[in-house]
């Protein structure tokens, strides 16, 4: 249960979806004590990591690409992290769409290049959203699949 719930919290940013994964998952393994569990958990937390590399590589070189500077960027963060506290469970994105679209507006005024540096900034952060529930899914496919092979369903 506590994978599924990690698994959508990747996709609500309420829920810390891949260390409540990982976190599940390393509780099975010291449960289950054995050599394949312990296995798992490695090949589990290298998926998690990986994704969470990936999704900030990736994300932040979106961003970056799309010219808005630095100062807009940390603006963006700041009214994310006041969005995530105000508004349940969708804050955190509002937050930081709106905050990049009120910088970039500032700076580049109401046009449309504020805009598209907007609809870029909501694609880098579906990207990360899409990079995260894929490692998430993959750590909790490799954790099920251990266990119907354990249990011999795979066997």
């Amino acid at each position: 249960m506590a994978i599924g719930l990690g698994i959508l919290g990747t996709i609500v940013p309420v829920i810390p979806g891949p260390l409540l994964v990982a976190a599940a998952i390393a509780v099975w393994a010291v449960v289950v004590g054995t050599t394949p569990g312990w296995v798992v958990l490695g090949v589990a937390l290298v998926l998690l990591a990986g994704g969470q590399v990936l999704k900030y590589v990736t994300a932040g070189r979106v961003l970056i690409s799309s010219g808005a500077p630095r100062s807009s960027l940390f603006f963006a963060g700041l009214l994310g992290i006041v969005g995530f506290f105000v508004i349940p469970v969708v804050g955190l994105v509002v937050g930081f769409v709106g905050g990049l679209y009120l910088a970039e507006r500032r700076r580049l005024g109401a046009g449309p290049a504020s805009r598209q540096s907007t609809k870029t900034a909501l694609k880098a952060v579906g990207l990360g959203i899409l990079i995260e529930l894929m490692s998430t899914l993959l750590a909790g496919g490799t954790w099920l699949g251990a266990v119907l092979w354990v249990d011999g369903i795979l066997a």
